[in-house]
């Protein structure tokens, strides 16, 4: 059973099956007719990315804003599970498998929809899908993308799992799994905090801010629309943050400054928002900051933080680590399911030893199994599909 991590955010869409990931803008466009096709450019696997799903053709992320006429992209929670979902991730699923064999997702919501829209979000992309991914050489593929079991968790613990387990769903980090960490994860739309005490979920300490990266790019395209009377996308707005420069009709503005200013003020008010709702918190033993908008902040946000922040890898794109961290509990999920199924298969077969009897029982790790004795632990979560 083949496991795949799926994050549909609102900047960007990634997957992960443990091989291959894919990372591109959750942006929608309609199909054009391109009638002349470059051999030079980007060749990656979504530079030209245009799909058909169920009659209907689109082309996606950086293809569409290049090339559709009618794009859309969205920052509302309901429109984004009613009309992008399905689309974006059945595309990423079927760029990252190569299986048409049944695949089981591991995707999360942020901690505050995580209790409204599990199951729209399930509804919505399992099931059997036909895509067929039209490339640019002119040879379509069609794939069977069979989407089975789906576990839907809160998005930033992500981060936890992605640093507590190794790729085959072991615990690979004891200290790490037997610490009170917190989650800071800064997405497009929105920031959540999460609380992982020994393994186990704390609802006191979790929520969702809308405090995201877009606030920064929208406060810098008011700007820039002052300046110049020209409206500018937020999702194209990645290219120019950058470098600090963006050229309008020929004329260089420098934004560099204002990104600065624009960044503090978001930075110190994620970290009033962090330090109020874990006032309580004081036991804290490590901070992670994650998510894109992490990137971009952490240098103003760190010195605002009360706590020990685990720095962010510079090798790192901290934009896959909640999507890393989906796919490896999945093989932590799934894996002790199978464990546990073939061990009684085995028992309806013959009478098993006292060995066998012990085997059914135990846990992975040690540490967990300290974890489950004292009522915490991943049982709770593992058990939830």
């Amino acid at each position: 059973m083949e496991i795949v991590g799926i994050d549909v955010g609102f900047g960007f869409t990634k997957a992960y099956n443990g091989k291959n990931s894919v990372i591109f803008k959750s942006l929608i466009g309609d199909a054009t007719d391109i009638q002349f096709r470059s051999l030079l450019g980007d060749d990656s696997s979504t530079s030209n990315l245009h799909i058909t799903l169920e009659d209907k053709s689109y082309f996606l992320g950086s293809y569409a804003e290049l090339q559709s006429n009618i794009r859309e992209f969205t920052l509302d929670q309901e429109k984004l599970l009613e009309d992008f979902v399905k689309i974006l991730a059945i595309a990423a699923a079927g760029i990252c498998t190569d299986t048409s064999a049944p695949i089981n997702v591991v995707s999360g919501l942020p901690v505050g929809y995580l209790k409204r829209d599990t199951k729209k979000f399930k509804e919505m992309i399992r099931g059997v899908h036909e895509i067929t991914f039209h490339n640019k050489d002119g040879k379509d593929v069609t794939k069977r993308v069979h989407i089975d079991k789906i576990h839907v968790i809160p998005q930033p613990i992500g981060s936890i799992f992605n640093l507590i387990f190794d790729d085959q769903g072991k615990i690979k980090d004891r200290g790490l799994a037997t610490q009170k960490l917190g989650v800071v994860d800064i997405g497009f739309r929105t920031t959540d905090f999460s609380i992982f005490d020994h393994l186990q979920y704390i609802e006191r300490g979790s929520s969702t801010m809308d405090t995201g990266i877009s606030k920064c790019f929208s406060v810098i395209a008011n700007k820039l629309r002052q300046e110049s009377s020209i409206t500018i996308e937020l999702y194209r707005m990645f290219k120019f943050i950058d470098s600090g420069i963006i050229k309008i009709r020929g004329k260089e503005y420098n934004i560099s400054n204002l990104k600065k200013r624009v960044y503090t003020h978001a930075a110190s008010a994620i970290a009033s928002d962090l330090n109020r709702l874990w006032e309580n918190d004081w036991d804290i033993d490590s901070i992670i900051l994650s998510g894109g908008g992490s990137v971009e902040l952490s240098e103003y946000l760190s010195p605002n933080i009360d706590g020990n922040v685990i720095p962010i890898g510079k090798n790192i794109d901290a934009r896959f680590n909640n999507v890393h961290g989906y796919c490896k509990f999945g093989r932590y999920k799934w894996g002790y399911a199978k464990y546990i199924s073939d061990t009684r298969e085995k028992q309806n077969n013959e009478e098993p030893s006292v060995m066998e009897k012990n085997e059914e029982t135990k846990v992975p790790d040690d540490e967990e199994a300290k974890a489950e004795k004292s009522g915490k632990g991943l049982s709770w979560l593992r058990r939830q599909s």
